[in-house]
């Protein structure tokens, strides 16, 4: 089933959110989870990625160092948090899953990411 993303909301430059992606059962136990983001006029660009074979998490370069990524077996549900927001970091985040996370950072890969949520809006505005 596809995936919920909560969470968003208006946040100032400089301030931090947690997002999450509830899923179901042990969906997160056998696939990769990655958070995805789409701003009006771009294309959706990669943000983070949890492989679920090693559990390495894997960063976009616009967010390194200022997001981090984590999930939660028990609960079932990934997140997302994101501190030190820039007006840059606005978009709609959505969270999806594959099998690997290898390209998550390329369109063509982009598009095999499967069980996409309605996503989630993020404001960063003073």
């Amino acid at each position: 089933s596809d995936l919920v993303e909560s969470g968003g909301g208006l946040v100032q430059p400089g301030g931090s959110l947690r997002l999450s992606c509830a899923a179901t059962g042990d969906t997160l136990d056998y696939f990769s989870i990655a958070w995805f983001r789409q701003s009006p006029g771009k294309e959706r660009e990669g943000v983070s990625c949890i492989d679920a074979t090693d559990g390495k998490v894997y960063y976009g370069d616009s967010v390194k160092g200022r997001f981090t990524a984590s999930k939660d077996r028990s609960k079932s549900t990934a997140y997302l948090q994101m501190n030190s927001l820039k007006p840059e970091d606005a978009a709609t985040y959505y969270c999806a899953l594959h099998y690997y996370c290898d390209g998550f950072l390329t369109p063509d890969v982009i598009s095999q990411f499967e069980n996409w949520g309605q996503g989630t809006q993020v404001t960063v505005s003073s």
